[in-house]
C-alpha cells in the first residue's frame, strides 16, 4: 500500500489522478513493441526507474499520464522527479552513443547485463524516451537491437506487459472519446471512465 501511495501522490503532482490505467496481460514482440514506441510518443508518461545496484537502473513502473515524468529511486529507497534539464544532458549523452555506435540498446551484438543499465539507457528504453527523446526517434524505431533490448531494460516480464497493455487501453480509450464526441454521443460535464486495478511488483 505504502508504495502504491507514493505513485498516486506523484500522479497527482502531475495531474494525473484520473489517468492511473493498470494492464492485464501481455506480450513483447517486435511490432508490439514500435507500435507501443509510437502510441507512448503521442501521449505523456509516468515513469519509475529503480537504481537495482550502484549506477545501474531498471524501469520499475510506467504507464500513461497527461505530462511525462520520471521518478529516479535510489539504492536506498530515496525518490525524486528528474528535472527537465537533466534528462535533456541525459538524453544528449545517449544520442552521442548511438551515434558512435557505443550505445548497447542499438548495438545487435551488444550483451545487456541483467544488473541493470546506465541511467540514460533505463530512460531512453521506458515509454518517456519515446517522448523526451523523440528527437532520436528515427534511429530507435526501426532498429531491430533497440526493440529487442528495450525490454531487458525492465525490472521484470509483468512489468513490460503492463506497460503495453496500459497504453494499448489508453489509446482505445481516447479513440473511443473521439469518435463519440465526433458522432455527438456525449453528456456535458461527464469524463471518460477508468479502469481501476492494483499494481503488482
Amino acid at each position: 500500500m505504502k508504495k502504491f501511495r507514493k505513485i498516486a501522490n506523484y500522479a497527482a503532482v502531475g495531474g494525473l489522478g484520473a489517468m492511473l490505467i493498470t494492464g492485464l496481460n501481455g506480450c513483447g514482440n517486435n511490432n508490439n513493441n514500435e507500435e507501443m514506441l509510437t502510441q507512448e510518443a503521442q501521449q505523456g508518461a509516468f515513469v519509475i526507474i529503480e537504481e537495482i545496484t550502484p549506477g545501474k537502473y531498471k524501469i520499475q513502473e510506467e504507464f500513461p499520464s497527461k505530462e511525462t515524468r520520471i521518478v529516479l529511486k535510489d539504492i536506498n529507497g530515496t525518490e525524486r522527479v528528474l528535472t527537465k534539464e537533466e534528462m535533456d544532458v541525459l538524453m544528449a549523452e545517449e544520442n552521442a552513443k548511438i551515434d558512435a555506435g557505443t550505445s548497447p540498446l542499438t548495438n545487435q551484438n551488444a550483451q545487456l547485463s541483467s544488473g541493470g543499465l546506465s541511467l540514460g539507457e533505463a530512460i531512453l528504453a521506458s515509454a518517456a524516451g519515446a517522448i523526451i527523446g523523440s528527437w532520436i526517434g528515427s534511429k530507435l524505431f526501426n532498429n531491430t537491437a533497440y526493440n529487442n533490448h528495450r525490454q531487458t531494460a525492465y525490472k521484470n516480464p509483468s512489468t513490460y506487459s503492463r506497460s503495453v497493455d496500459s497504453f494499448n487501453k489508453a489509446k482505445a480509450t481516447s479513440s473511443k472519446s473521439s469518435t463519440s464526441k465526433k458522432s455527438g454521443f456525449f453528456s456535458g460535464g461527464s469524463k471518460t471512465g477508468t479502469s481501476s486495478g492494483s499494481f503488482g511488483s
